[in-house]
């Protein structure tokens, strides 16, 4: 490829480019996935994507929804028996035994780094009580997030079934709420992990297979690899630099660890995390008794090309001021709402309150940039 464009005219390129790229991407350069999603994980701003909504199945990435639940059980510090059903699991195996005794926390660890499928069913048997119970758990908890192309039926990815399958957009989804819990982010970022066992006299050891955490691409942070004959290579990873925190997934993809690094590359040099609201005095405003008396509690930071920051209008709805709002006790703890848009589109808000800051925030210089983007509007009732 890159033989071919040193003698393409500059124009040719640009087709070429045009052709090739989603009109949403970003992307360094072509990818190999049939479906793909690059995600920011903070605000959820979807920076690339690629037949991202559809439904598509996912081999073992399945198991970042049974970690989750494994984690979220409360249960890791308990130790599991592990039965004769979880052990004659087909496909990629910790080689676990009938009856041996072992952690859920390892358990978790096996099933993450060496995507152990006896250990996604040992996990399954315990936590949900049968493998019936815990796929109702895994499709509950799909439905909270949000999932709304998903469907479980097992806790490991393998092909036994049609009513197994997920999305990129969805899978994206699922691993921006992982990513929000410490001991996921910690087991999906672990390269090796050394647990007990209680049959034999050594210890298990298991290296991650997530070759982007472990030698390709240092700013990755975690995540799962994932493949069967029928779902192809499926992956997930997570990779933050310079305050940016990023989720990619690919399915069906023939060189995903490169697809990975390029979507990341492209958004970390055309991307950044920016301030635009910080939470504090707002000194925009000039009307009395507002003045001085309004401020928001936390920030909004949003990922941003240089070029979209020039696109970027808060909008500042306030209260109409009533009558009977004589002295500052009187005035509602709410007051208002900071409306974010880049362009005509809406990407967030945040509350406005009354009274003084509780307490001192450092400001940035982001007021000099966003001065002039500042809509004020005092029409808003009570309850808007």
């Amino acid at each position: 490829m890159n033989f071919l464009y040193r003698r393409l005219p500059l124009f040719l390129i640009m087709l070429l480019s045009i052709a090739l790229y989603p009109a949403s991407t970003n992307a360094a350069s072509p990818i190999s996935a049939h479906s793909a999603i690059l995600m920011e994980q903070r605000s959820g701003r979807v920076i690339y994507e690629h037949n991202a909504h559809e439904k598509s199945r996912i081999a073992s990435i399945t198991k970042i929804m049974t970690a989750v639940l494994a984690i979220e059980s409360g249960k890791l510090d308990e130790t599991v028996t592990v039965g004769r059903q979880a052990v004659g699991t087909e496909g990629s195996s910790l080689y676990l035994k009938n009856g041996e005794k072992i952690m859920l926390e390892d358990l978790t660890y096996g099933l993450m780094l060496r995507s152990g499928n006896d250990a996604a069913v040992a996990i399954a048997e315990y936590v949900g009580g049968s493998l019936d119970g815990f796929i109702w758990m895994m499709n509950r908890k799909a439905e909270e997030i949000g999932m709304k192309n998903t469907h479980f039926s097992n806790p490991h990815g393998l092909d036994n079934t049609s009513e197994h399958y997920s999305t990129a957009y969805d899978m994206a989804l699922l691993t921006r709420y992982a990513m929000d819990n410490e001991t996921y982010r910690k087991i999906s970022g672990t390269k090796v992990h050394r647990a007990p066992n209680s049959m034999e006299s050594w210890d298990y050891v298991w290296k991650n297979k997530n070759r982007l955490l472990t030698q390709l691409y240092e700013y990755c942070t975690g995540g799962k690899t994932g493949y069967t004959k029928l779902a192809k290579r499926t992956l997930v990873t997570t990779a933050s630099k310079d305050d940016l925190d990023l989720i990619a997934v690919t399915l069906n993809a023939s060189d995903d660890w490169n697809d990975h690094i390029n979507m990341y590359e492209s958004a970390f040099k055309d991307y950044k995390n920016t301030e635009i609201l910080t939470a504090g005095s707002i000194k925009e405003v000039k009307k009395k008794p507002y003045k001085g008396n309004v401020y928001t509690r936390h920030s909004f930071f949003f990922p941003l090309t240089e070029r979209e920051q020039e696109d970027i209008k808060v909008k500042i709805k306030l209260l109409k001021l009533k009558k009977e709002w004589k002295a500052k006790g009187d005035f509602p703890e709410k007051v208002g709402v900071a409306e974010i848009y880049l362009g005509e589109n809406l990407i967030g808000t945040r509350s406005i309150y009354f009274g003084k800051e509780r307490q001192t925030f450092s400001r940035q210089s982001w007021g000099s940039i966003w001065k002039q983007t500042f809509i004020f509007s005092m029409g808003l009732n009570k309850n808007g």
